[in-house]
């Protein structure tokens, strides 16, 4: 087997893939590679049947994701059990993971301190790994997405094994006792790091218990996003490199300063890494280094010889039957996907004595290797990230985590020394910081890719993997080929949207408020009606949430970088809200709104300079977007009410007839069928949310509508929708569908035919 262990490696992935995207067709594939490889004697039997046999085997033991049904016991009850991995606490969250007796199950254990609650270390210091805890509480379903693109939580937590949560009301309602030794260096970790945010600017802290203990919650959220926006979360991930470089400063240690043999430093290494892991955070990328490393101090005392992709595919194997659901974790896809396609391409490395053409090439990989992943997480993909890696991985590599790993270990030694040097790095960093978001101001221009399906990934994967080998053996015109062929293939992708006939109608669920999504066909237009915001609890802010948990992981999961135009019904923030973000982040074409809208000024002076285009429509006009043309029903006239005010539209999408709103009331409904009186449609957007002021009986009756759409929030103050509509809905005929209980809800057309999908089971 020396040698082809990346076989095994290969067909596990395989099994991966197949588990997560439940396509066994996929199963079918596999065989036959198998299969040629035999027959052209690439591969011999004993490959062959260890691979065939890790494939089933891993089939059966990686666990599939299947939506958690409601918790067993709705009441409060008492759960024992065990801390499992460290204690997670910031100012706002305290939470950890507890393996409960009972049903076997992880249950994550969450309690929110009160500002006034001065007790908290007092209150968790029993909290501890390995610790043996009562608790009260009831479980709870953990939030899922209920709108295409957007985070889901539930389903995050499943890929740890968590099930359900416990959230607790007080302190009070959990005792623990006890510990295992393991928590000591759990509690080192969280001392270290609290020690470091004392001693050190909150600058410099925050990149220090990043880069050196795995810990990046304090650093800024949008220099995350930018790193994010770029493909550069591995440098804020701890890699081979970090562990590389601790090693080497472990080792040079012991060894040149005398302390140790190089026989027993490399005991202490052995012992050290795993627990260096842990301090780390336990990422996988750091277990894939350090289990790595050791690996090979293992083999050199066997005097065992194995290539590094030998070595790289048995921790791939090793770390998955460890921990069975570390296949979900994004981490561990990125850094083995990166690290394989650098070891197949590592010949082209050699093959230049040229530092910045090893960066170029180790860059070019890199990046290319997780196109598919950065697609299927986040939809977009900038071919400028190439370039910019040529700057950020040097910087951070030579300078930010050498420099990190020096202040960690002057901080217990020189107080005046360590705070030049701190000075000196926030300095630094702050200026590194500011040119990269000067370079993401005048250069960001992404591919807004979309979704890409497994076929296609797998496709362009083979394809890739073709061109490099085809360029190691200095075939320049067929890797050139195959290089057009990737070219075509992601542009292909890209502009996929714009050869397709079908449309769709989106009513997006952003709780109390409105936001619909056309799409229509071959990518004529896009049009939103509505974007909806709410406010901080406390502060009576505008808030963003709704547009970056919502919207925009939508029209990105799309392929949607630009709104031709959105109308906006009436000014109110539930509907409204979203708009200022989107135009900030996005290109809007146009905003139209209709002549009793009182938009602010510096709301329209900001608008035109982005370049967005505000249009007052009034009763009796239409405009053509694409080829779809929108009718205004009302206002009439000015009723000196946001609601009565809103903008009604007509429009015709998949051979239905479509009426949007707004928040109009009874009076409006009754003036616009007088004005009106051969109006009927399909599809009815119910006004307000189904308050009881709206949508009377004559109204239905009038219109005659088949479908009924009410965006309305879970378990609203208001009340919404109404039981007086609700009723009066059933009397007239019409089926409903609902965000709080359905989630986004989908009309897809092609033609003059189509069908409602909602996104909740």
């Amino acid at each position: 087997m020396k040698g082809y262990w990346h076989f095994p490696a290969i067909s596990v992935a395989i099994c991966v893939v197949v588990i997560i995207f439940q396509d066994k067709s996929l199963i079918t594939g596999f065989i036959l590679w198998l299969l040629m490889l035999y027959v052209f004697k690439r591969l011999g039997k004993i490959p062959i049947m260890v691979s065939l046999v890790l494939f089933f085997f891993f089939y059966t033991f990686i666990p599939v994701l299947t939506p958690i049904e409601s918790p067993p016991a709705s009441e409060t009850a008492t759960y024992s059990g065990t801390i499992a991995g460290s204690i997670n606490k910031t100012p706002k969250k305290v939470d950890f993971v507890l393996h409960d007796d009972s049903s076997k199950a992880k249950l994550l254990v969450v309690y929110f301190p009160d500002k006034t609650d001065n007790l908290i270390d007092k209150h968790v210091k029993d909290w501890r790994h390995g610790a043996t805890c009562q608790l009260h509480g009831k479980l709870e379903l953990p939030d899922s997405s209920t709108n295409p693109g957007q985070f889901d939580y539930q389903r995050y937590l499943l890929t740890k094994g968590i099930t359900y949560q416990v959230v607790l009301h007080s302190p009070d309602d959990i005792s623990c006792t006890g510990a295992t030794k393991m928590a000591l260096f759990y509690d080192m970790r969280t001392k270290l790091i609290q020690y470091i945010r004392h001693e050190v600017s909150p600058e410099t802290a925050a990149w220090l218990t990043a880069l050196v203990l795995g810990d990046d919650s304090s650093i800024n959220e949008d220099t995350i996003t930018l790193f994010q926006r770029w493909g550069l979360s591995h440098i804020l991930a701890i890699s081979g490199l970090h562990v590389g470089l601790i090693v080497a400063l472990v080792y040079f240690m012991l060894i040149k300063l005398n302390i140790l043999t190089k026989e027993k430093a490399q005991w202490v290494m052995l012992f050290f890494l795993p627990l260096y892991a842990i301090i780390a955070g336990g990422e996988p990328s750091v277990w894939r280094a350090c289990v790595m490393v050791m690996l090979f101090i293992i083999l050199q005392k066997l005097k065992l010889r194995y290539s590094i992709t030998d070595a790289l595919s048995i921790v791939f194997l090793l770390l998955i039957l460890s921990d069975k659901y570390i296949v979900y974790h994004i981490g561990f896809q990125l850094s083995f996907l990166v690290t394989f396609g650098l070891l197949l391409s590592r010949r082209l490395l050699l093959q230049t004595e040229s530092s910045l053409y090893q960066l170029l090439y180790i860059s070019f990989v890199s990046q290319m290797m997780i196109f598919p992943l950065q697609i299927a997480y986040f939809y977009t993909f900038h071919p400028l990230s190439i370039l910019l890696n040529l700057m950020v991985v040097p910087y951070f590599s030579f300078f930010v985590i050498p420099f990190m790993f020096l202040m960690l270990v002057l901080l217990p030694i020189s107080g005046f020394f360590t705070t030049v040097l701190d000075t000196l790095f926030s300095k630094i960093q702050t200026i590194f910081i500011f040119v990269m978001q000067a370079i993401d101001h005048h250069f960001y221009y992404p591919l807004t890719v979309g979704s890409i399906s497994i076929t296609g990934a797998i496709l362009y994967l083979v394809l890739f993997f073709v061109f490099m080998k085809q360029l190691q053996k200095k075939r320049l015109w067929r890797s050139f080929s195959y290089g057009c062929l990737i070219t075509l293939f992601i542009i292909g992708t890209t502009l996929k949207p714009y050869f397709n006939s079908a449309g769709s109608v989106t009513m997006l669920d952003i709780g109390q408020g409105d936001a619909f999504v056309i799409e229509l066909p071959y990518r004529k237009g896009v049009v939103m009606v509505d974007a909806g915001a709410k406010v901080n609890f406390g502060d009576e802010k505008l808030s963003d949430k709704n547009y970056r948990q919502i919207i925009k992981p939508y029209l990105l999961s799309r392929g949607i970088s630009k709104i031709d135009a959105i109308f906006l019904s009436h000014e109110d923030i539930d509907h409204v809200g979203s708009v200022p973000f989107m135009i900030e982040d996005i290109d809007v074409g146009k905003v139209i709104i209709s002549e009793y809208f009182p938009l602010p000024d510096n709301l329209r002076i900001d608008w035109k300079r982005n370049g967005t285009e505000i249009k007052q429509l009034e009763q009796g006009q239409t405009i053509t977007i694409g080829n779809q043309v929108f009718s205004v029903v009302s206002p009439v006239v000015n009723r000196n009410s946001a609601n009565a005010n809103s903008l009604v539209l007509y429009t015709e999408l998949g051979g239905l007839s479509w009426l949007f709103t707004g928040d109009i009331d009874a009076d409006v409904e009754r003036e616009l069928i007088a004005e009106n009186a051969d109006l009927t449609v399909d599809v009815l957007k119910v006004a307000h949310h189904g308050s009881k002021t709206s949508t009377e009986q004559s109204f239905l009756k009038s219109i005659d509508p088949t479908y009924g759409l009410i965006s309305v929030g879970r378990n609203n103050s208001y009340g919404h929708p109404a039981e007086e509509v609700l009723q009066r809905m059933e009397t007239a005929g019409v089926f409903l569908f609902r965000t709080d209980s359905d989630g986004a809800v989908t009309f897809r057309f092609k033609d003059n035919r189509g069908t409602f999908f909602k996104y909740l089971p």
